[in-house]
């Protein structure tokens, strides 16, 4: 009779049990995805990533044609070196005046000689030193003509070589790379058509490292914190569930209303927050499976 006055509250105590759900939470893996789009305008020459395939940091995705930049900086290229070419040779344009110079200085010299012991008038020194001063002032106005023409024609290469580098740039932007290691998931353009700028290209993620995004309710929130380690479960349907070890990255600072389809450990609660569970992917986990977060 003992026994079965205890029965209800047995009962009781294993159905209260049996309502405690399995989790702490639940969620579906996500993963980080690129959007890769064209940065210049163009028709693509080649654009090999197919959906599927995995690509390296780096690779190249695709390729807009750069014919008319190639030519562009050849133009660039010639009227550099018409730049180079017309500049003024300053040591053989002042090489005659200089001679000149040396010549009338090495008269002058004779002639004060000459003067001093009285075979030279003052008019013959006064007319040298005058001619002196004139070939001198030729030099000094023909140098600073030629620098002021060097200088033109530096500027002159500086802005061509400026143009060359803004054509190798867009020429560089030509060439779509992959920022990051993944897998495409969707390919949005085929070679042959024109893109634009901004157009998408294809889109990758990095499948290899996923994250849980489930919810928490803010009571559960002063058992979780960053870096903490839990348990993931991956539920493939029917008997198909795998276990992995996860990493708390990412708590919301503010709540939200529940997601439709996420299970709390509270069903009434109405507001949660999101945290993000970092998973090592060993292949089996797909982006939009049910996972549900064990924090003990």
């Amino acid at each position: 009779m003992k026994t079965l006055r205890f029965l209800p509250l047995i009962a009781l105590l294993f159905t209260a049990c049996a309502g405690e759900p399995p989790f702490d939470a639940t969620g579906t893996f996500e993963a980080t995805e690129v959007t890769l789009s064209s940065e210049v305008a163009g028709r693509i020459v080649s654009l090999t990533a197919q959906e599927g395939d995995t690509v390296a940091a780096g690779e190249l995705i695709a390729l807009v044609d750069t014919s008319a930049l190639y030519l562009q900086k050849l133009q660039l290229r010639a009227q550099s070196r018409s730049v180079d070419e017309g500049r003024p040779d300053v040591s053989a344009q002042a090489a005659a005046l200089r001679s000149d110079i040396a010549r009338q200085q090495h008269e002058l010299e004779r002639l004060r000689r000459l003067h001093h012991d009285g075979a030279a008038t003052d008019k013959q020194v006064d007319d040298a030193e005058a001619i002196l001063r004139t070939t001198e002032k030729q030099l000094g106005g023909l140098l600073s003509t030629l620098s002021r023409s060097d200088r033109s024609l530096t500027a002159q290469r500086a802005s061509v070589d400026l143009q060359v580098a803004q054509i190798d740039d867009r020429i560089a932007r030509c060439r779509t790379l992959a920022p990051t290691a993944g897998t495409v998931l969707e390919r949005y353009a085929e070679p042959g058509e024109m893109a634009t700028v901004g157009r998408p290209l294809v889109r990758l993620a990095d499948l290899t490292n996923v994250y849980l995004r489930a919810y928490v309710t803010s009571e559960q929130l002063a058992s979780i914190r960053l870096g903490q380690r839990v348990r993931v479960t991956a539920d493939f349907g029917g008997d198909q569930r795998f276990d992995y070890a996860g990493r708390v990255t990412w708590i919301a600072a503010e709540s939200e209303f529940t997601p439709k389809g996420i299970q709390t450990r509270d069903s009434r609660a109405n507001l949660v927050y999101a945290v993000k569970v970092a998973v090592r992917n060993d292949g089996r986990i797909k982006l939009g499976t049910y996972g549900e977060l064990h924090l003990r």
